[in-house]
């Protein structure tokens, strides 16, 4: 009987202790897991943003003196271009002196190597110089 016993035993142990290899396989496409989890990873990572993107202004509707003001102010930068190149770098009519359009802040002047116009818009930082023989 105590023989029958620990055949009994020895025949569970050995069954519990037959284990079969753990592998390793990951969720993430990333890293090598199956492609099919990408939807699912990232619509779960969409629901646990708590940040929303802040839309661009130049997206949002303008009201109509603002829109007259970018208007007018493209006018005024036109009109100065015409100038500028209308007579092939020859006669320009401008007067030196600093102007201010909206954002953009317009300087001429008179130097030895001919006229420099500088452009400067506050709102980006952009610069630009123009040259005049």
């Amino acid at each position: 009987m105590r023989s029958l016993i620990y055949l009994i035993i020895l025949t569970v142990t050995t069954q519990m202790l037959h284990a079969q290899q753990l592998v390793y396989k990951p969720l993430n496409p990333a890293f090598g897991g199956d492609t099919f989890n990408y939807p699912w990873l990232l619509s779960s990572a969409n629901a646990q943003n708590q940040f929303k993107e802040k839309q661009p202004d130049r997206y949002r509707e303008q009201s109509a003196i603002g829109s007259f003001n970018d208007n007018l102010n493209r006018q005024i930068l036109n009109q100065l271009s015409r100038e500028l190149f209308g007579g092939n770098f020859g006669e320009v009519t401008m007067e030196p002196g600093d102007y201010t359009l909206g954002s953009m802040f317009i300087q001429i002047k008179q130097s030895t190597g001919g006229l420099i116009i500088t452009i400067f818009d506050t709102k980006t930082g952009e610069q630009t110089e123009i040259l005049l023989p």
